[in-house]
């Protein structure tokens, strides 16, 4: 019974919720503290289940409609469905269970939030496909992810507004530069079985100043939040932090050396989204 859970759990990357949960913490939060609605323990639990649901619905599925090029890929051979570990059908069946899961919670959080679960579905899912006719598909992982925080917001005041979606436009930005820096491992494999990435299209050199300056951008739509949410200075602290650590990432990664894309991917961006919602989550409750 462990083992299963396990394989599943590394189907679907679990660790790398860090990624956009705490982004989901700070859209709650947000919410509650800019609006007059009141912290809820049972909605909480509900954002986060929902990005669980959602979350392991498109690594899934993305683990699934990549079974092939994944059993091309030497450096993607050892993945739970091209190693046997998991099979097609119980992927899918896993794949179809989250999607289920994630829109029955929304059901129960509020009619915008059910209505809008299926466009959400709809690009976490789609972007698998992505890569087979766009070298966008960076940016669209990073739209998925970007949901987050926005859908936080509606989950708790059911209605957009400027300052989660600022946070969004963050979380797209960030998220797609470094998927960018992570696809630099396949540059040369995406190249010759015909998959679109920005390594593939623009080579080494040009991919990473791309990501630098979507990170640029990242940084410049949370300074911008500051000011839009008349924030504290405690919240620039978090900004800096955050800020620092995707100029450290990009100082690991070079192109003659890509030895430490793992440590710039998962452990300096889990660190940095990890430390900025705290900090920033501390700063709105003062």
């Amino acid at each position: 019974m462990i083992k299963n859970i396990e394989k599943y759990l590394s189907l679907v990357k679990f660790s790398h919720t860090v990624f956009a949960l705490p982004f989901a913490a700070i859209g709650y939060t947000l919410a509650v503290t800019q609006t007059e609605q009141s912290f809820s323990w049972p909605l909480a639990l509900k954002v986060v289940l929902c990005m669980v649901f959602a979350r392991s619905a498109a690594m899934a599925f993305n683990r699934w409609a990549d079974r092939a090029i994944d059993m091309k890929n030497p450096r993607t051979i050892v993945r739970e469905i091209p190693s046997g570990k998991i099979s097609e059908g119980a992927a899918l069946a896993f794949v179809i269970f989250n999607c289920l899961a994630f829109i029955i919670t929304t059901y129960f959080i509020n009619q915008a939030c059910f209505y809008l679960s299926f466009v959400a579905l709809a690009v976490v899912l789609g972007y698998s496909y992505t890569k087979r006719f766009t070298s966008l598909c960076h940016l669209v992982l990073g739209l998925g992810l970007s949901l987050a925080p926005i859908g936080a917001w509606i989950a708790v005041t059911g209605e957009f507004a400027v300052l989660p979606l600022l946070f969004s436009g963050a979380v797209l930005c960030w998220v797609s530069g470094f998927d960018i820096i992570y696809a630099l491992q396949d540059e040369q494999f995406d190249r010759s079985n015909n998959l679109h990435s920005i390594p593939s299209l623009l080579g080494t050199e040009k991919a990473l100043l791309l990501s630098r300056q979507l990170h640029v951008a990242t940084s410049l739509f949370l300074f911008s939040a500051a000011f839009y949410g008349h924030f504290n200075n405690l919240y620039f602290v978090g900004w800096a932090v955050f800020t620092g650590l995707l100029i450290y990432q990009h100082r690991l990664v070079k192109p003659g050396d890509l030895s430490r894309v793992n440590l710039a991917f998962f452990t300096t961006n889990g660190i940095a989204s990890i430390t900025f919602a705290v900090i920033v989550i501390t700063s709105l409750l003062m």
